[in-house]
């Protein structure tokens, strides 16, 4: 019986800590807000909120692959926290003059609504080998920003091992925070702790974006970097 016990606490023993750890969002006080979740209680904890409110996206469809902004989220309204970032999901970096102009007017009207507005946030998801034409568009969309407002993007975890040391450094006095993403879909990445330690060769501030409900465990390293800026978590419904 003993042999038994001693080959069950061996086994507890090789399981990896991470695969025990959920992360629970009532532990953290920045969140994602998507359209379509549900208001949860620890939104009222919350000090920062990425608020989803629309996309820019092409028509397979159309032969002039006509590009759309689709309001997306809630209505502008507004909110007590004492960050505030309106997010854009984009399908594609080919965005027309109105696009520009939808987005930036849809920004003012948060910002109007009395908001502690920060910037906006771009979620794309730029493959390692094309950085360089997402930091061109990046640029563009700089310039176009009013000064008081910062701008935020999200991260692929692989940019820290493949992508071309030059984009990633074409990227700072662009963009002011990166927010690594270590989940895909509604799960955490399996091996997000084999790209961690390379997130401070990036040489930018970053946050760290997890799932709610996914695993995670906190390598103590993460802390001692001075580009780490803390968490987002991405709310979901149960």
């Amino acid at each position: 019986m003993m042999g038994v016990w001693r080959c069950l606490l061996l086994l507890w023993l090789l399981v990896p800590v991470h695969a025990w750890a959920t992360v629970d969002a009532a532990n953290y006080d920045a969140f994602w807000l998507w359209g379509g979740v549900t208001s949860q209680p620890v939104l009222a904890q919350a000090s920062t909120l990425y608020v989803l409110q629309g996309q820019i996206s092409s028509s397979r469809r159309d032969p002039q692959q006509r590009v759309d902004f689709i309001a997306q989220g809630m209505a502008v309204t507004r909110l007590p926290h004492e960050q505030l970032w309106v997010v854009y999901r984009a399908h594609t970096l080919r965005w027309p003059e109105p696009v520009y102009r939808q987005l930036l007017g849809q920004v003012e009207r948060w910002r109007q609504a009395g908001n502690t507005l920060v910037g906006i946030q771009i979620d794309f998801d730029a493959r390692t080998r094309y950085l360089n034409e997402y930091v061109d568009f990046l640029r563009d969309l700089r310039r176009r920003l009013p000064a008081q407002y910062r701008l935020s993007i999200t991260g692929l975890m692989d940019w820290s091992s493949n992508a071309d040391a030059s984009a990633i450094g074409d990227l700072k006095g662009v963009v002011d925070e990166i927010v690594i993403q270590t989940y895909q879909g509604r799960h955490s990445i399996p091996d997000y702790a084999a790209y961690l330690p390379r997130m401070s060769r990036l040489g930018l501030p970053f946050k760290v974006g997890l799932i709610q409900g996914g695993e995670w465990q906190a390598p103590g390293y993460l802390q001692d970097s001075p580009w780490f800026r803390g968490y987002v978590v991405f709310l979901q419904n149960r």
